[in-house]
Order: structure tokens, then sequence, then C-alpha cells
């Protein structure tokens, strides 16, 4: 086998990587996505209550 032929091969499988990569980055993302449409309203407004009571403590001082 010659070098061009390993470097063709070691080209080929990177590719290969590269795609899969992409592929679970795109599924990881779709669930992260997924989970915070899950929130309930109640949640999302506790959540931003509680950034707001953080923030106005920080600049009561």
């Amino acid at each position: 086998m010659g070098k061009r032929d390993q470097f063709s091969d070691k080209a080929e499988q990177l590719q290969a990587q590269a795609k899969q990569a992409r592929g679970n980055a795109k599924d990881e993302a779709s669930e992260r996505a997924s989970q915070g449409r899950d929130r309930t309203e109640a949640e999302t407004r506790r959540a931003q209550q509680e950034a707001q009571d953080r923030f106005d403590q920080d600049y009561d001082a």
C-alpha cells in the first residue's frame, strides 16, 4: 500500500469521524432544546423571579 493510499484512507476515516461528531452534536442540541421546552410556565416564572431577586440583592448593598 502506497503512501498516497494511506493518506487517502486516513482522510476518509477523518471525514467519517467528523460526520459522526456533527450528527452527535446535532442530536445533543436537539435533546437540550426539547428539555428546555418541557419546562412549565410556573418553573420559568420562578427561575426568572429568583434571578431578579439575586440581581436586586447584589445592588442593595
